[in-house]
């Protein structure tokens, strides 16, 4: 019976995207496991972009389990696309990595100091250990070990026997050209055709370089210096003979394709087939495989070919991101998912891609953007808590802290993120010293140790570390500004010390909060705890003129981290001194 699809106010895309798959799945493979799939390409560093190429599927499959559904989450890594050039910015590569454009990635050799032994898994790696932390579960498949085992031996001489067909679907498109569209993906030359449109005559629907055999949908790897830089010279369908030539070394061979394996189809071809042979039911495609003319477009038709249907599922917007245009301009590219959970929970960059819709674009934050991120986060887990979230945002949340196998390991004390940041910049390093900050921001419930703060708090420290300039960190004073203390006029003397006779009484993260912010109120004949509305628009300023001068005999600055955690941090003996008592 076909699952009806819940009302669109009471479920999250996520949920209404499983309906359908379930449905559809039901209607294509009846009583087998829902199929869904991603696409990398581990040409270089697989990014924040591309990590949307995987949560989306991720995050539907997941519920698809949650349902008490078989479900295989199938990961391509497309490793045995073509090496198209040198990435900017990896350690280790040097003009030299230039000679090895056109080889298979996993044919390259590995970046200089790498454990693994070529240029794929040394990033398949990185991106493997990352979704292992996210808690996205998957079936790694290698199209190197695909196409060169021989799996893929009939499909390949199927699309060369109709390759005529082919050639009909891709010729509807060679004259519409579209405008070319940004694409977020390290792309091949077949991705780069995907994104432009199909041309005239393009390597990836295998136009280029067919010779005397017209279109042909299959590239070999040349024999000798094993490039693609090959043309199909002759091919004969009764012995499938294939001959080609290499026009990068002049190696020529003739080969039996029904016993050869090394080479591929090209790509409009092979995703199709791919999504034939595999049986995917739910594939999302970015906005650079969704042209007219583009793979995806395209392979809607070529798929029936193989016999199979085209999979559902949504165009996915950019992920746009904040804070790194110094670490890019010096790595090269943008930032990969192991970046990011150096900086921020697992949970919290999973909410980020569950609570837009994938037609949405969104921003991930390395700047100071990250912490209100995490003063949102921890605003809707304390909603969720106490059952004032609203639904959506509920089924976000719950598909942020864990999926159909369990709860995502968390920081068991989920102290502010700002907090923490905070203390990390100004202990720098020292473990003693944040402790005993954070055991004083709750006397009544004092931390005991950093581990209660673990993860959250190495995430803050090493953002503090990696993404917060030098002259932006806080270095507290050695000594009382005297010049400075010696200058103040009589109100400013006044405001000091009613800060310092109320420390002692006030010492903890809420009192201090208090303290500081109540100061001004006192002195101008108000109340310490009277609310905003209470209050001349002119406290604000004497609020903030107060605040100035505390930084300033502080650290040194106008501003600087909050207050109450920046007098914290230093300690009471410490302050008193630097204020001039």
């Amino acid at each position: 019976m076909p699952i009806v699809a819940q009302s669109t106010e009471t479920t999250d895309w996520v949920s209404r995207f499983a309906d359908e798959v379930i449905e559809e799945s039901e209607r294509r493979a009846p009583g087998k496991p829902v199929v869904v799939a991603s696409g990398l390409s581990p040409s270089g560093p697989i990014h924040l972009g591309n990590l949307r190429e995987v949560m989306t599927p991720h995050l539907v499959a997941d519920e698809v389990r949650r349902r008490g559904h078989q479900v295989r989450h199938l990961i391509s890594w497309d490793d045995y696309d073509r090496y198209r050039k040198v990435p900017a910015g990896i350690a280790g590569v040097d003009d030299g990595w230039a000679e090895h454009i056109g080889k298979p990635l996993t044919s390259v050799p590995a970046p200089a100091g790498s454990e693994y032994p070529n240029w794929a898994e040394h990033f398949k790696a990185a991106m493997t250990e990352s979704l292992a932390e996210l808690g996205v579960e998957f079936d790694g498949i290698s199209q190197t070990e695909q196409y060169t085992s021989g799996v893929y031996r009939d499909q390949v001489l199927h699309a060369v026997a109709h390759r005529a067909d082919i050639d009909a679907i891709l010729d509807q498109y060679r004259t519409k050209k579209a405008p070319a569209k940004q694409s977020q993906k390290p792309v091949d030359e077949a991705e780069l055709e995907a994104a432009e449109g199909s041309g005239a005559a393009s390597e990836d629907d295998g136009s280029s370089g067919a010779g005397s055999v017209g279109y042909f949908p299959y590239k070999p790897y040349c024999g000798n210096c094993e490039k693609d830089l090959t043309t199909v010279t002759a091919y004969d369908d009764d012995s499938t003979e294939l001959t080609y030539s290499c026009t990068a070394c002049g190696f020529s061979e003739t080969v039996r394709l029904n016993e050869f394996n090394r080479g591929k189809l090209v790509w409009k071809v092979d995703w199709p087939m791919r999504w034939a042979y595999e049986g995917v039911v739910f594939e999302p495609s970015g906005v650079d495989h969704s042209s007219p003319g583009s793979s995806f477009q395209v392979g809607g038709q070529i798929v029936g070919i193989f016999g199979g249907k085209q999979p559902i599922g949504p165009m996915y917007a950019f992920v746009g991101i904040t804070g790194m245009a110094k670490m890019s301009s010096s790595r090269g590219g943008v930032p990969t998912p192991a970046d990011a959970l150096k900086i921020m929970e697992p949970q919290l960059l999973r909410w980020l891609y569950a609570r837009r819709r994938p037609n949405q674009s969104f921003k991930i934050a390395f700047d100071q953007e990250i912490q209100r991120l995490y003063d949102e986060w921890d605003k809707l887990d304390g909603k969720v808590a106490d059952g004032s979230a609203l639904p959506a945002d509920v089924a976000a949340h719950s598909r942020a802290v864990r999926t159909a196998g369990g709860e995502l390991p968390r920081t068991s004390r989920a102290l502010p993120y700002r907090t923490l940041a905070s203390v990390a910049d100004i202990t720098a390093g020292h473990e003693d010293q944040a402790l005993r900050i954070l055991s004083e921001l709750d006397p009544s419930d004092p931390l005991t140790a950093l581990d209660e703060a673990r993860p959250r708090y190495d995430k803050a420290e090493a953002w503090i570390n990696t993404h917060v300039p030098a002259d932006q960190r806080t270095i507290v004073r050695d000594q009382p500004d005297a010049e400075l203390l010696k200058s103040l006029d009589e109100a400013s003397q006044q405001s000091l010390r009613l800060l310092l006779d109320g420390l002692a009484e006030h010492w903890s993260l809420d009192g201090l909060t208090h303290l500081v912010y109540g100061v001004p109120k006192v002195q101008a004949g108000f109340p310490a705890d009277a609310t905003p509305k209470e209050l001349p628009p002119e406290i604000k300023t004497a609020q903030r003129t107060f605040f100035a001068l505390l930084y300033h005999l502080l650290v040194g600055r106008d501003t600087g981290p909050r207050l109450p955690t920046l007098l914290l941090a230093v300690g009471q003996e410490r302050v008193r001194g630097l204020l001039g008592e």
